[in-house]
């Protein structure tokens, strides 16, 4: 490792070779602006909002993509001619921008507006010619709108990270514009809804679509039971949105503000979680004994299933057939629930809040649901719930601690760490393994399969018998197993996918962090942390020992893998066409 003595702005530093100026800066405490600059997604220097100085040099160079590689080398980040530049930069992007910051979904988190306030721009400084286009409200989980679009192209980098690539740059200078081949509307290509485009956007290009109104409406309504249920991920960040630190768990206070919206019934979907594996894992035992498709995948992930229905639909038959804990949850609070509190379950309304936007296609597939019900009727992603608790005027950080209510209160460990990326394949082994030994193991902890690598494989001996798993989240990642099994060359008897890297943790519906956030801060790894802290102070940390799984069996269900299971909690897939 070869060590540079550098200056940066009259100061003397030491980085390693080839560091680039961006990077050295801010292990130095030293922020340089950036509005396109995605760390090993998006380095290509085209925002140009981090140029510096760097003696010697010919011209200002960009911090981002710049190597240090001499020593000696001095910098200058923040001279009165780079705040100029950097100035004049801004208010050329303004000269073409939408710039109805108020009603705008971003506004206070908008990573434009913000260099703006602090560079102190006039915003009418260049005024001329503007592009106009028409919003893209074509899908269910996003809002395009490419009059705010800065041209930075974060999305198209997430995109073709996300192995789609259903978004580019479409003609030339001034027209130039992100949209998808030959100005198709987004609902005519393949996307698969994951939202990794609207976590990375830097403004209110790309947002959710936004269905509060409709939570508020069903609320008001003096005829419907209104029942919310949460995913595992989301007491791990909704504090994100109140300025918690990244990470802090929030259970407590975000059932306390459910219960303040004026919700009827507040579940918790660990539950839908715990109910999955029941499922999932008799579903995998199954396969192995009787000579099922192997190796069976898991079919939590929306996005994964709609990309594998799109790009690899030869390999629907190694999906698991169970729903999602989304869709097992909305099942049963319109059966079980619903039969339990003597209401027609028409007149209940469920309502989810997930971390991901693909969960808003989710719950209109077909074969999600019965008698003409959908299983969940709202889907909202966390930066919505977080909206609503502030537009409700609720201080989240104020509250004291509620706690579920019963039927669906309990959730176990191993419903907790579904929201991280070899959370699944964990909870599934720890019931798969007491199953088949029928022991009550102590040794839970499958750490080989935890972290945010790529792809994580292990082999364990379970009850005799060899499993060899592997997982993996993003779906560039997910293609890579994919292939291996169209060869015929997988070697896994389970694998589990999640769509967005590092899994739910890192949904399309979570809180957005701006670059200089996400560029040098793990948020998968912090906000997991979080889950799995969560996993080891619970009372029960295996999904067949959750007392309310054992109470819905008894009393409703029989057991996993009946009759009435697979018509309320098992599904079916189609072939999607690739565009």
């Amino acid at each position: 490792m070869e060590m540079l003595n550098i200056k940066i702005n009259g100061k003397d530093y030491t980085v390693e070779k080839n560091t680039t100026i961006l990077e050295a800066c801010h292990k130095f405490g030293i922020k340089i602006p950036t509005l396109c600059y995605l760390k090993e997604i998006n380095e290509i220097g085209a925002c140009r909002m981090c140029l510096c100085e760097v003696k010697g040099a010919r011209s200002l160079v960009a911090a981002c993509v710049y190597p240090i590689d001499r020593d000696g080398t001095e910098i200058f980040t923040n001279t009165p001619e780079i705040q100029k530049y950097r100035k004049t930069n801004l208010e050329l992007l303004l000269s073409n921008h939408d710039k109805k910051c108020l009603s705008c979904p971003r506004s206070d988190n908008c990573e434009l507006q913000q260099l703006c306030l602090e560079y102190g721009v006039d915003e009418n400084k260049f005024e001329g010619e503007e592009t106009h286009y028409d919003e893209d409200k074509t899908t269910l989980h996003l809002v395009r709108n490419n009059n705010k679009c800065i041209l930075c192209r974060r999305c198209v980098a997430a995109c073709k990270e996300q192995f789609v690539g259903v978004i580019g740059p479409n003609n030339r200078g001034f027209d130039t514009m992100i949209g998808c081949n030959f100005d198709k509307n987004l609902n005519e290509v393949s996307c698969v809804s994951c939202g990794q485009c609207t976590v990375v956007c830097p403004t209110g290009a790309l947002v959710e679509r936004d269905d509060t109104a409709k939570v508020f409406a069903a609320i008001a309504d003096p005829t419907k039971h209104v029942v919310v249920h949460t995913a595992p991920s989301i007491r791990a960040t909704l504090g994100e949105c109140f300025d918690m630190p990244i990470g802090t768990l929030v259970t407590g206070k975000m059932v306390t503000a459910l219960k303040m919206l004026g919700f009827d019934k507040v579940f918790d979907t660990n539950f839908g979680a715990d109910l999955t594996i029941m499922e999932e894992g008799t579903e995998f035992i199954e396969r192995v004994k009787n000579g099922g498709t192997l190796p069976m995948i898991t079919s939590c992930s929306p996005g994964w299933v709609k990309f594998c229905e799109h790009y690899y639909p030869d390999l629907i038959p190694h999906l698991s057939t169970c729903k999602s804990p989304q869709q097992m949850q909305g099942a049963m609070i319109k059966s079980y629930y619903a039969e339990k509190a003597g209401i027609d379950p028409k007149d209940i309304v469920v309502v989810s809040v997930m971390p991901c936007v693909a969960k808003k296609f989710e719950i209109t597939r077909d074969d999600q649901g019965r008698d003409n019900m959908q299983d969940n009727d709202i889907s909202i992603s966390t930066r919505e719930l977080a909206k609503m608790i502030k537009t409700a005027g609720i201080q989240f950080t104020e509250l004291e601690d509620g706690t579920f209510d019963p039927l669906m209160a309990v959730g176990s460990g191993a419903g907790t760490i579904f929201g991280a990326t070899g959370g699944v394949m964990e909870a599934a082994l720890r019931t798969v393994a007491d199953v088949l030994t029928g022991e009550d193991l102590k040794q839970i902890d499958y750490k080989e399969i935890r972290g945010t690598e790529p792809i994580k494989e292990a082999t364990y001996d379970v009850a005799g018998m060899e499993v060899k798993v592997a997982v993996t989240s993003g779906l560039k990642n997910a293609a890579k197993l994919l292939d291996d099994i169209r060869a015929g060359k997988s070697p896994y008897q389970f694998i589990e996918v999640m769509c967005c890297p590092g899994g739910c943790v890192n949904g399309g519906g979570q809180p957005i962090q701006p670059g200089h956030v996400r560029n040098f801060t793990d948020l998968k790894a912090l906000r997991a942390k979080a889950l799995y802290e969560d996993d080891l102070g619970l009372p029960q940390r295996k999904s067949h020992d959750n007392p309310e799984i054992k109470q819905i069996y008894d009393e409703y269900l029989e057991k996993p893998g009946s009759h009435l299971a697979h018509e309320l909690l098992h599904t079916s897939y189609v072939e999607r066409e690739k565009n």
